[in-house]
C-alpha cells in the first residue's frame, strides 16, 4: 500500500512516497512556497493509497488540510493523542513535535526499542525510545544555526555555508578556516556529548545500550569514525509517517 507522506518543518516540506519500507519517490521545497496549487500538483502526480501529513507549522496545517482531507484518499494527520503503538513515558505528550513522534516509529520500525534517534535540521534533537515508548530528548542548535549566529552576532565574521564545512583543517590558519573548524568539530563534539550523555543514563537505569539513528541533512558532519556507532536512515520521518498510517487504518 503506498502512502503519500508530508513532513512539513520550519524551513522545509519534505515528501515521499513510501510502500512498505520502500521510498518510491521523494524531494523537498521551501515551507514558503507550500500550498494548495503546489500541493494538489504533487498529490495529481503521484496517485497512492493514502496520505500521512505531520507539521510543526501550524499556520501551514491550518491552509493545506482541506486539500489533503478533500484528496478522496484516507487521510491521516499523526498527533501524540492519536498515533498507536508508540506510548509515552513522558508528562507532557502534547508538547513533542509531530516529526518527532514520526522519527520514534520509524525507529520502532527499523531498529526496535532501545533507541537513540538524533534528528540534524534547523535544530538538533535527541529523541529517547524505550520499551514504554517516547521518554524524552534534547533540543540544541543546529549545524546552520551556530554558522549563521557567529555571522549575525559579530562585525567582521563572514556568512558560511554548511555545505562548504567539510575537509578543513582542524587549526584554522584563516579566519575562514578558523570558522570552518569551530563549526565542523564543535558540531561533531556536541553530538558526541549529547550521545555519550543519553546513552550512559540509558544503561544506568537498566536499558541495554541503545541503537543510534541518525536523520536528517547535517548527518553528513559526523566523523568518518561513527559509521560503525549509529544508523544513518535519512528518510526515517517519512517511513515513520507510513507506518503510523498502516497502524491507524489497520
Amino acid at each position: 500500500m503506498s502512502i503519500f507522506c508530508l513532513d512539513v518543518g520550519n524551513t522545509h516540506a519534505h515528501w515521499g512516497v513510501v510502500d512498505g519500507r520502500a521510498l518510491l519517490a521523494h524531494g523537498e521545497l521551501s515551507t514558503a512556497s507550500l500550498d494548495t496549487a503546489s500541493l494538489n500538483a504533487l498529490l495529481a502526480a503521484h496517485p497512492t493509497q493514502g496520505i500521512a501529513l505531520a507539521s510543526v507549522v501550524p499556520k501551514v496545517t491550518a491552509a493545506i488540510s482541506p486539500a489533503l482531507l478533500s484528496s478522496g484518499r484516507p487521510f491521516y494527520h499523526l498527533r501524540h493523542d492519536n498515533v498507536k503503538g508508540l506510548g509515552f513515558d513522558y508528562p507532557t505528550p502534547a508538547e513533542v513535535g509531530q516529526d518527532r513522534l514520526a522519527d520514534c516509529v520509524g525507529a520502532q520500525l527499523v531498529a526496535g526499542a532501545p533507541a537513540v534517534i538524533i534528528g540534524m535540521g534547523t535544530a538538533t534533537t535527541v529523541d529517547i525510545l524505550t520499551e514504554r515508548g517516547y521518554a524524552g530528548g534534547i533540543i540544541a542548535p543546529g549545524l546552520g544555526v551556530m554558522t549563521q549566529y557567529l555571522h549575525e552576532r559579530t562585525a567582521l565574521l563572514p556568512a558560511l555555508d554548511p555545505a562548504a564545512l567539510l575537509g578543513g583543517p582542524a587549526i584554522g590558519k584563516s579566519t575562514v578556516d578558523a570558522m570552518r573548524a569551530g563549526c565542523a568539530l564543535g558540531f561533531a563534539g556536541m553530538i558526541g556529548g549529547l550521545l555519550d550523555g543519553v546513552s550512559a543514563e540509558l544503561v544506568r537505569q537498566g536499558s541495554p545500550m541503545p541503537k543510534v539513528i541518525v536523520t536528517g541533512g547535517a548527518a553528513i558532519f559526523l566523523p568518518a569514525s561513527w559509521q560503525s556507532r549509529v544508523t544513518h536512515e535519512p528518510h526515517l520521518t517519512l517511513l515513520g509517517l507510513a507506518e503510523a498510517h498502516r497502524r491507524h487504518f489497520a
